[in-house]
């Protein structure tokens, strides 16, 4: 399967963006799905996961109640919301499939990988 992820841009502090990630190659509908991020200078890290029918969506600490993964099944894609951005969210952001049906945390989770998107938060 091949991952796309779109929608990095340039945003200032407090402002949204929403990426997305798109599967092609073979459907993903059974997989959960992942974003990850890493910084400048630092090791990547989990963002935010989610099951494979939508459910048991968890985030890390960092960004829970300010970004919402979502998913829509029928066209292959996975969503993340992002509000309320700070200087310290600024990241190259990967999505991944998970290799089970409900979304990982971690690396060794994860069956692919998309090419990632930047996002920067000026403050």
């Amino acid at each position: 399967v091949q991952l796309q992820a779109s929608g990095g841009g340039s945003v200032q502090a407090g402002g949204p963006l929403r990426l997305s990630c798109a599967a092609s190659g073979r459907t993903v509908s059974n997989n959960g799905m992942a974003w990850f991020r890493q910084a400048p200078g630092k090791e990547r890290e989990f963002v935010a996961a989610i099951g494979w029918n939508g459910g048991n969506a968890f985030y890390a600490d960092s960004v829970k109640g300010r970004f919402t993964i979502s998913r829509a099944r029928a066209d292959n894609t996975v969503y993340l919301q992002m509000n309320s951005l700070k200087p310290e969210d600024t990241a190259i952001y990967y999505c991944a499939a998970s290799r089970s049906a409900v979304g990982t945390s971690r690396e060794s989770g994860v069956t692919s990988w998309g090419r990632g998107t930047l996002v920067t938060v000026s403050s």
